[in-house]
């Protein structure tokens, strides 16, 4: 068998290239075009979505300082790398020394050799990358410092602005410890390929340690010379950030730090520039041994004088003498704390709180009293939702919100929800691109009831719901726009928008008639909302980023659409803001006829000398925040908040404005010369907004927090820290509750002091430490009202006042009040009964007021069903002073239990109603149907039985219970019998009295 011979390529000439594949190139060519679309879908949207909003320059900035400071990390990182890693190369001894250890050496050259090129770029571009990551995430410390502003105010050991702290000192930080880990990660570069290529050498030498070549000699000791200068900086910088250090007993600078650590960084500085000085001498002379001489000298002295110093000067200067030689520090850590958490004017006042009712005691009170509000707005949404969500795709919130509306010339607390969009509502066959996206797009109207008092059969007194809206609301502000296409609950996306003289295809509500389009009365958005998505070029980049190829065919995608997405308004804010911190909380109103999401955002830093760093999501949490999932990222401390910006979104155009609310911050004032168009001054907000913004629920926690300390300020009892107070836990909070704290309550009330009743935010105080004992120790209030219609600022927003009690007087806290409440044989055995039939009971929040000369506990009680249909119900209200307790049906009723039949309150009521209360919507909410008047506090229903006969038959029912009990446990099953008989005949005569009082 025989070969051809190969055909031989002619001397000389090249080898032939070798063909790409046509089709390996089409599929590069595609695979890049579709990384670049996806890209674009990604970056060109947001770009849409910004400038919708007018806040284009946000994301310009940014985007541009991140690109920014990428860049520079990366050139950076990688240049140095790369230069370190060229200049060892180039300077490679010519011929390798002759050794065992070189030979080894040699085999790993040969090696990496072929990889060579590709390690020195590709090695350096990684880095690089990470680098210039590292770097565009510190976007905000680099804006900040550029354009800082000072405080005009210094700091009390360096006598600095604190501007220099809060701004200039972090990207100081961020930028040594940037460079270390360049001069750090470019050595090691070095020192590797000097060790691979011959230049260093280790082992044994005619001279003894380590050997270098000249060049190797320099490129490394001028790294070292590099790195211990940074070291230096960064020493030197350490003497400030420790003003911010975190202490057992108090943060901030203590005596051993001022008197040992910050000249201890200050000596080490010297030693580190003159270690410096001997890397750099090296390089000359050759000699090795000066600067590991000083290496070690530098490791001795940061031990000795940076660490064991400090000890003892603690142990057996300070410790012995702590309460005497801390003083001074300590009340710098006071003072400091009370300014950057803006409680350095609270209103202290001494409150000798009665604990005996008196008769008449709440006449001086009587408009607090008649303004307690008994529906809890944690409770009632399963109510809002079966008597007012009219639609199973429309539903309301699990947490309501308290507000206050004027009605018939009268500020009235509310409780106000909205009708949110639910697509889960609808049914499987529902469900479809055309339903979700094009039909079903928004909720509609507020429903508001009255706080302080209840409606027929306990359920909530409505003044504004209903589909169409109506109600006081509705009148109040004349043009109303009902529709809410933005909302915390809205998260997918809707195409809105149709071409003129088109049949509209949005659903409005289901109407009565059916002579139109089969009683469903359809809308067509007409604001400006969302980017336009009619050409072909933004149907394509919305369906990539969406992965919804309906949006390039439907038939609905028009010229005219437009695309809503980011719809909840916390989120609006935070991307068009993203240096704020958002409050965890969102609250609706109805301002100038359109609804509209109020939402308070701080500036924050953890940067301000002395200041008390605080875990902000720990501060927070209670037992609200955790029912409702806490959905804003919080920073982990801060030590600096303000509430500087009141932020809105429109529910119907999702518009965003924030109006600068503190213009003194300084923090703001450095934002605002960075996105100098963001921010509205105050003078924009209208009165009607005005007189609904309220003091923000975050910053009270954290204010109520720190004041569970720092309501001690002078330093000798803040150091023996045995006046310091807790928070209490929620009393009705289940035991499995991860954040128990009882959350802070909006009321109407009037502190002692205060010449009228004020929209208020209220907290109570406890005794600190490891004890169980629950006795009331403080009374917080916060002046929650921001101003009226006119929109003029109130001149006592934000003023917190603060009650103090006597150590002697033993008031009790709400954990006490709450466990003589479900001691009570009495109120047991009717809440007992009550839930004997399919019925559960659920307990409301409980209000502490301070009035008639103490401390009044409020609690309303629900009833709702325990199967099928369930909402709750307002049956009793529980009331407390002292250890005296009322539980009936009604508050005047359970207030004259308590302070002998004439509480004095009773005049509030009459006044209250002296005015016919507004009409209220229909329940079912549909249009044609008669309203019903709401109830005002005179109007409670009375019926023919007398309460007595209601009594005598809980009674019986008690007593046949415990017979039943009995019967059972001695096994006497005829007993048993005859006693359940009485039992169930004394339940029918139960609810027989009740429905003949109203009940139902």
């Amino acid at each position: 068998m025989s070969f051809a011979a190969a055909p031989r390529r002619p001397s000389g000439s090249a080898p032939r290239a070798r063909r790409r594949s046509p089709l390996g190139v089409a599929i590069i060519v595609i695979a890049v075009l579709i990384a670049a679309l996806l890209l674009l879908a990604q970056f060109w949207t947001e770009v849409m979505w910004f400038s919708q909003l007018g806040f284009s320059q946000v994301i310009w900035t940014e985007w541009g300082t991140r690109a920014a400071l990428f860049v520079a990390g990366f050139v950076v990182m990688a240049g140095a790398v790369f230069w370190s890693f060229t200049a060892a190369y180039r300077s490679r001894p010519v011929y390798a020394p002759s050794t065992p250890e070189q030979a080894t050496l040699d085999q790993y050259r040969e090696a990496v050799e072929p990889l060579r090129r590709v390690v020195m770029i590709a090695a350096p571009v990684l880095v690089g990358f990470f680098a210039g990551v590292a770097a565009s995430a510190q976007w905000r410390t680099v804006l900040l410092a550029l354009n800082s502003e000072p405080f005009g105010e210094v700091d009390p050991e360096f006598q600095m602005d604190l501007g220099f702290f809060v701004f200039t000192l972090p990207a100081l930080r961020f930028s040594v410890g940037f460079l270390i880990s360049v001069v750090v990660i470019a050595g090691i570069a070095g020192l590797i390929t000097h060790y691979l290529y011959g230049g260093l050498r280790v082992g044994p030498a005619a001279a003894g340690g380590p050997r270098t070549t000249t060049a190797a000699r320099v490129h490394l000791a001028v790294i070292g010379a590099v790195l211990l200068l940074l070291i230096a900086a960064n020493y030197w910088l350490d003497r400030y950030s420790i003003l911010t250090n975190a202490g057992d007993r108090f943060d901030g600078a203590s005596y051993a730090d001022v008197h040992a650590v910050i000249p201890a960084r200050g000596i080490l500085t010297v030693v580190a520039i003159f270690v410096a000085a001997l890397f750099v001498v090296t390089a000359f002379r050759g000699d090795w041994r000066l600067p590991a001489i000083g290496v070690g000298l530098m490791v001795v002295s940061a031990i000795a004088i940076g660490g064991i110093y400090p000890a003892v000067v603690q142990r057996f200067q300070v410790n012995p003498n702590a309460q005497e030689l801390e003083a001074e520090y300590i009340q710098r850590n006071i003072d400091a704390t009370l300014a950057a958490f803006d409680i350095d004017e609270v209103e202290t006042q001494q409150y000798d709180a009665t604990t005996e009712a008196e008769e008449g005691a709440l006449r001086a009170d009587a408009d607090t009293a008649a303004s307690i509000r008994l529906l809890d707005p944690q409770i009632v949404s399963p109510s809002f939702r079966q008597l007012q969500q009219n639609r199973q795709y429309y539903n309301f919130a699990d947490s309501l919100s308290v507000d206050r509306y004027e009605i018939d010339g009268e500020l009235r607390d509310t409780v106000i929800a909205v009708r949110e969009l639910n697509l889960d509502g609808l049914g499987q066959s529902q469900r479809n691109w055309v339903n979700d996206h094009t039909v079903y797009t928004h909720g509609y109207g507020v429903v508001a009831a009255y706080g302080n008092q209840p409606g027929p059969d306990g359920r909530p007194a409505f003044f504004e719901g209903s589909i169409p809206s109506q109600g006081a609301i509705t009148d109040l502000e004349g043009e109303y726009e009902p529709r809410i296409y933005f909302s915390p609950s809205t998260t997918t996306y809707s195409i809105v928008g149709a071409p003129e003289g088109t049949e509209a295809w949005e659903l409005d509500y289901q109407a009565d008639s059916v002579e139109e389009n089969g009683g469903q009365v359809n809308t067509t958005f007409t604001g400006d909302a969302g980017p336009e998505v009619g050409s072909f070029a933004s149907k394509l980049l919305f369906a990539l980023r969406f992965g919804e190829e309906q949006l390039l065919f439907s038939d609905r995608v028009t010229t005219e659409s437009q695309i809503l997405y980011d719809r909840d308004p916390q989120e609006r804010v935070s991307k068009v803001a993203p240096w704020l911190t958002l409050d965890n909380r969102v609250y609706p109103a109805v301002v100038d006829g359109r609804v509209k999401w109020i939402v308070d955002a701080y500036t924050t830093s953890d940067a301000v000398p002395y200041s008390t760093s605080t875990p902000l999501d720990e501060a927070v949490a209670d037992t609200l925040t955790t029912a409702s999932g806490a959905p804003v990222e919080l920073p982990e401390e801060v030590n600096y908040i303000r509430n500087s910006v009141k932020a809105t979104v429109d529910a119907y155009d999702g518009s965003v404005d924030l109006y600068a609310w503190d213009a003194e911050d300084p923090v703001l004032q450095a934002w605002t010369n960075i996105f100098p168009t963001s921010v509205q001054p105050m003078s924009e907000i209208s009165g009607d907004l005005m007189s609904h913004v309220r003091y923000p629920e975050d910053l009270f926690k954290v204010q109520r927090t720190l004041l569970s300390q720092y309501h001690v300020t002078d330093s000798a009892e803040f150091f023996s820290g045995q006046d310091f107070w807790n928070n209490p836990t929620d009393p009705t909070a289940d035991a499995t509750t991860t954040a128990p704290l009882q959350p802070p309550y909006y009321l109407t009330l009037q502190m002692p002091g205060q010449e009228d009743s004020s929209f208020s935010l209220t907290s109570t105080f406890i005794p600190g430490g490891n004890t169980d004992r629950e006795v009331l120790t403080g009374f917080l209030a916060a002046d929650a009202d921001a101003g009226n219609e006119a929109g003029v600022v109130a001149e006592d927003y934000g003023t917190l006042r603060l009650l103090e009690l006597p150590r002697d007087t033993t008031v009790p806290g709400p954990g006490q009040v709450q466990n003589n409440f479900d001691s009570n044989p009495t109120i047991s055995e009717q809440l007992n009964i009550l839930e004997l039939g399919s019925s559960t009971v659920r307990r409301g929040n409980q209000l502490t007021l301070p009035v008639g000369g103490g401390l009044l506990y409020v609690q309303p009680v629900y009833i709702q069903s325990t199967g099928g249909t369930q909402f709750p119900l307002l049956r009793r209200v529980l009331v407390a002073f002292g250890d005296d307790i009322g539980f009936a049906e009604t508050l005047d009723e359970a207030l004259d239990q308590v302070f002998g039949g004439d509480s004095g309150a009773e005049a509030g009521d009459a006044d209250a109603a002296e005015d016919e209360a507004p009409t209220a919507p229909p329940t079912e909410g549909e249009p044609g149907t008669e309203p019903t008047p709401t109830p005002t506090p005179s109007d409670e229903p009375t019926g023919e039985a007398p309460t007595s006969e209601l009594d005598a038959a809980l009674q019986d029912a008690a007593a046949a219970l415990e017979d039943s009990d009995a019967a059972q446990r001695a096994g006497d099953w005829a007993a048993y019998g005859e006693a359940q008989d009485r039992l169930q005949a004394a339940l029918e005569a139960a609810i027989a009295a009740e429905e003949a009082q109203g009940g139902s």
